[in-house]
């Protein structure tokens, strides 16, 4: 995921710096919710894994 947003972030300054101001905000924009839709992903999954742990040992 977090891949993807750095592929759309690379596109929106690509966008922009070619004067396409509508493009790349949009694709910032999905890159900004991409980011922060995979960092919430890597939280639960680490709390997920710390909590398995615990009962398994």
């Amino acid at each position: 995921m977090i891949k993807w947003a750095i592929i759309f972030a690379v596109i929106a300054l690509i966008a922009g710096a070619l004067g396409f101001t509508g493009a790349a905000g949009a694709a910032m924009g999905i890159a900004k919710l991409l980011f922060w839709v995979g960092i919430a992903i890597a939280v639960v999954l680490l709390i997920i894994g710390m909590t398995v742990a615990k009962k398994i040992s």
